[in-house]
């Protein structure tokens, strides 16, 4: 019987088949981590909760549509012998809106991060734009468009999700030095100076407001030292009351809010007007279409004083029903931070929850006579393109991170 001794192999061969089975066993890895992100991606519910995000974007879209038409149809007449007028301009930014909605809401959210910096470069840029004499549009002594061919841009309603991209990256980068106010807090209260110095150049405080609480409320999140919190949202509300009583405008309005009956028919008509529009809506409402405060009683009534023409023609059960929507994006919202994959998307669900809660409070809290006026937009229902298109994409957003979540 002959017996074949095979010579045994060199080190260079072990080697070899070494390194073949730890390339097998890294690819076996990498595929079992791919399709556990994929079965991540793709849960039931994630994708019910991005459709319910959605569907509740899209309803108070179209809601939004009905009530500018029925808003602007006296004043489209009047103004522009043309009843579709405002409404077919607010219906083109719908259309341009939903796209932004659908591309927000495909691309992974993840792709976003590294974009922060360059989107608050982005916006210095545009806030620096609307400033300059011959680039920016001023109406009614306020610098806030840009007019780019036929479009009207506003880009203080961009700026608040540069902000949000901005914090909910620089946090997630150094959640393990949250105690560090230098390294976390300083840097988004500087991109938050910045943008409020070019916004009271134009002026806006309105947008101030809401950036500073929805940073605010980023940082809180996150996890920094409450009494730095304390300290910085005390100073900020000392800063708010100096600027609110350094011009004479926005002092009025002060003024108008304590006690609107002192100047009736200046800075306190809105005010009034916007009371008894609500008031004379009553349980059921005068009928859609119907309100008497859009002949000219109550100004701006297709966009700051929306909601007072919502409880005018749809009655009380209207307006509890559209804030009942609001307290429904803000559950959904939350549902989508907490069961973010990543500190990333937790964070950014947060800021754009807030964005659209905080401003929805501020917008009804004014019509209904409870806070001063500001001039901001309730998201999705007033007039108004750029307010739309991003209020939009931070539902896009919202969805993108709810179809990831770990529900």
């Amino acid at each position: 019987m002959t017996t074949t001794v095979r010579p045994p192999r060199s080190v260079s061969t072990r080697r070899t088949a070494s390194s073949r089975k730890r390339q097998r066993a890294d690819a076996t890895t990498r595929a079992t981590r791919k399709t556990t992100r994929t079965k991540t991606h793709t849960t039931a519910g994630g994708r019910a909760l991005a459709r319910m995000v959605g569907f509740l974007a899209l309803g108070l879209t179209l809601f939004g549509l009905v009530m500018v038409l029925s808003a602007t149809s006296v004043s489209g007449v009047y103004l522009e012998q043309s009843l579709l007028f405002q409404f077919s301009r607010q219906a083109l930014w719908a259309v341009v809106g939903g796209f932004v909605f659908l591309l927000a809401s495909r691309i992974d959210y993840r792709k976003l991060q590294r974009l922060g910096p360059l989107s608050v470069l982005v916006s210095t840029v545009l806030l620096i734009a609307v400033l300059i004499p011959g680039v920016g549009s001023n109406i009614n002594g306020s610098s806030r468009w840009l007019t780019i061919g036929p479009m009207t841009i506003q880009p203080a309603e961009f700026a608040k999700i540069a902000l949000i991209l901005f914090t909910a990256d620089l946090l997630t980068r150094r959640a393990k030095k949250m105690d560090r106010a230098d390294l976390t807090i300083r840097p988004v209260l500087v991109v938050l100076g910045l943008f409020s110095l070019l916004l009271l150049l134009q002026p806006k405080l309105g947008t101030v407001i809401v950036l500073a609480a929805v940073a605010l409320t980023m940082l809180f999140i996150a996890g920094s030292r409450l009494d730095h919190l304390a300290i910085i949202a005390t100073l900020g509300v000392l800063v708010a009351g100096v600027l609110a009583y350094s011009a004479e405008y926005r002092r009025a309005r002060i003024l108008a809010f304590l006690n609107p009956w002192d100047d009736p028919t200046g800075f306190g008509l809105q005010t009034i007007q916007s009371q008894v529009g609500i008031a004379s809506g009553g349980f059921f409402g005068v009928g859609l279409g119907g309100a008497r405060s859009k002949w000219g009683f109550l100004p701006h009534a297709h966009s700051d004083f929306i909601f007072a023409i919502v409880a005018e023609e749809i009655g009380l059960i209207g307006g509890v029903g559209l804030i009942m929507a609001f307290v429904l994006f803000g559950y959904l919202g939350i549902r989508v931070a907490i069961n973010a994959p990543d500190r990333f998307g937790m964070l950014l669900a947060a800021g754009l929850t807030s964005w659209i809660l905080f401003q929805a409070f501020l917008n009804i809290g004014m019509a209904i006579g409870q806070l001063p006026i500001t001039g901001e937009p309730l998201p999705y229902v007033s007039a108004g393109g750029s307010s739309l298109v991003s209020s939009l994409a931070a539902a896009g957003l919202l969805s993108s991170i709810g179809r990831r979540a770990k529900v």
